[in-house]
């Protein structure tokens, strides 16, 4: 499909009703057409994967756009060039997390990134690389536990990171790690229970937080039908 033809459709579904509705829960664009995820994605369905196209749309920074764009990026053909580009465009937490569970998570240098940009200065960028690993931990099956155990001494490290897109993504990764089957829950309370402890009052509540659900009935029963990697 063309990019004009593209941007078109684009335009025929805004829905600019929708802005101020995503203002309230923080999605704040220069550019937004209002539409939602689930139409996005099924559009991005009836286009198919397109790398040039992806990268025409990412850059006319419609929210919109880029959002579809990265539905339909091919992560074969991508340079982490590339993906350090689009990571410093993002400047909201829902693209960030779009572009983790639906682009990011899939290049062949997804984890080594995550490591990466968990220690980045930028809220957006660090954000970002806990982002990815509460993605991995859900869509990467086969992994082994061993990376996601290290990755629990890094929630440690940057749990004191009082920012709210931050913190909040740090405490989604750590109870992300902890769904992933029975032993990793048990290694994630453990972290959660430290956390919990601390005198510090972001890691105190990363660490609560993440324990009410990594303890819940629902997650001790979902746990332990998963095997451990």
């Amino acid at each position: 499909m063309k990019f004009e033809k593209v941007i078109k459709k684009l335009n025929e579904m805004a829905r600019p009703e929708n802005v101020e509705g995503m203002k309230r829960f923080g999605i704040i664009h220069e550019k937004n057409l209002g539409i939602t995820v689930t139409k996005l994605r099924k559009f991005a369905k009836e286009i198919g994967e397109n790398h040039e196209l992806a990268v025409k749309l990412w850059n006319t920074k419609i929210r919109d756009a880029r959002m579809l764009a990265v539905c339909i990026e091919d992560p074969k053909k991508v340079s982490e060039e590339q993906v350090e580009s689009w990571l410093k465009d993002i400047q909201c937490w829902d693209l960030c997390d779009h572009c983790c569970g639906h682009f990011f998570d899939k290049t062949p240098f997804a984890y080594d990134k995550a490591v990466e940009w968990s220690n980045r200065k930028e809220e957006f960028q660090k954000r970002a690389g806990f982002s990815l690993v509460a993605w991995l931990a859900v869509h990467d099956k086969k992994k082994d536990d061993k990376w996601f155990e290290d990755f629990l001494e890094i929630i440690k490290r940057e749990s004191n990171d009082q920012r709210k897109y931050v913190k909040k993504a740090v405490n989604w990764s750590l109870r992300q790690i902890g769904k992933r089957n029975i032993d990793m829950n048990k290694k994630a309370i453990k972290t959660a229970k430290e956390l919990a402890k601390k005198d510090d009052k972001t890691a105190k509540w990363i660490g609560k937080d993440a324990l009410r659900e990594l303890k819940s009935k629902k997650v001790e029963k979902r746990v332990k039908l998963k095997k451990s990697k």
